[in-house]
């Protein structure tokens, strides 16, 4: 992109958790009114990454939006 504040915006939800070395993930949770795809961004304490990844997966067993696709 050309401009930088434009990428930044893009970010700026992703990067605190990095930042402050704790464990986050992203999974698909749905659609937009316009149909794009929508994340759930989960994060938890420092040192939480199994608990992360079990809660992720057991949200994906009982949904199937990580299957769906954009129209």
């Amino acid at each position: 992109m050309d401009d930088p504040v434009q990428m930044y915006l893009n970010d700026i939800f992703t990067i605190p958790a990095p930042l402050a070395g704790l464990p986050a993930l992203s999974i698909p949770c749905g659609f937009d009114r316009h149909g794009l795809p929508i994340g759930l961004q989960l994060q938890g304490p420092a040192f939480t990454e199994a608990k992360l990844l079990e809660v992720a997966h057991r949200f994906q067993q009982a949904t199937d939006w990580h299957r769906r696709i954009p129209a």
